[in-house]
């Protein structure tokens, strides 16, 4: 009986520890509820802003549009951690630099935001930093 009793409170102890666990693990979050996957946007500007801090970085581009009116848009980047492995650091970009970016739009309605994969270049194509650069894996269609 007291191996019985011992046995099931180590497998409620166990159960208990697997369960506590799994909150980190499913803590970060999906893009895709906030951007949508199946299109993509490609916006060119002038970065005003490049807020390089957890839990994601973010850059803000002045986009001017046919009629010359100017929107801002924010774009959603890695974590800080992961942006300095790729030689990414918070003087990478500095406010007037020009900047072709293109990724995921905003779900959000009458929202100017990019997110999910992004990639980046300088208006002509050529990587921002050299050797490092953010860059989407697999393209979503356009």
């Amino acid at each position: 009986m007291i191996i019985r009793r011992w046995t099931a409170v180590v497998s409620i102890g166990i159960s208990l520890v697997f369960t506590l666990m799994m909150g980190p693990v499913s803590a970060h979050h999906a893009s895709t509820p906030f951007y949508d996957p199946d299109r993509r946007v490609e916006i060119e500007g002038t970065v005003t802003r490049f807020v390089f801090r957890n839990p994601h970085a973010f850059l803000y581009v002045d986009v001017a549009d046919a009629n010359g009116a100017t929107t801002e848009w924010q774009v959603e980047l890695g974590a800080p951690v992961s942006l300095r492995r790729t030689g990414w650091t918070p003087d990478s970009l500095s406010v007037g630099t020009m900047v072709k970016v293109a990724g995921q739009p905003s779900r959000a309605e009458g929202s100017h935001g990019i997110g999910g994969p992004v990639r980046m270049t300088k208006p002509d194509g050529s990587p921002i930093l050299s050797g490092g650069r953010v860059q989407e894996d697999n393209p979503p269609p356009r």
